[in-house]
């Protein structure tokens, strides 16, 4: 695994909001397509959102559009989640994945370069 540092899970009712970050200490994320990856119990890992390292350019999966956000801070070296609106179905464990390639209508993760994961729970 890569060193990146992940917060900002937890436990939430639906209809919250959680903010996921992801910092790398090693590196400068703002050279990297950067994307989020979750895997819920039972099910496989599967790419939620991606930020390109060219122009910036985002992808949502069909799941979050519209409710999830990602954007990156280069002062802070960080890329955050922002997920509003959550539902029970999202409940996962997200992982930070820097690599892979990201365009607005496609994204292909690097699935052997990610975070530890961090736990979201919705659940009422």
């Amino acid at each position: 695994q890569v060193q990146l540092v992940e917060s900002g899970g937890g436990l939430v009712q639906p209809g919250d909001s959680l903010r996921l970050s992801c910092g790398a200490a090693a590196f400068a994320l703002d050279y990297y397509t950067v994307g989020w990856l979750r895997q819920a119990p039972g099910k496989e890992r599967e790419g939620v959102s991606c930020i390109s390292s060219r122009d910036d350019a985002t992808y949502y999966a069909d799941s979050v559009k519209g409710r999830f956000t990602i954007s990156r801070d280069t002062a802070k070296n960080t890329v955050y989640l922002q997920m509003n609106s959550l539902k029970p179905e999202d409940t996962a464990v997200y992982y930070c994945a820097p690599g892979g390639y990201c365009s607005g209508s496609s994204y292909y993760p690097d699935f052997t370069s990610t975070g530890q994961g961090i736990q979201v729970n919705v659940s009422s």
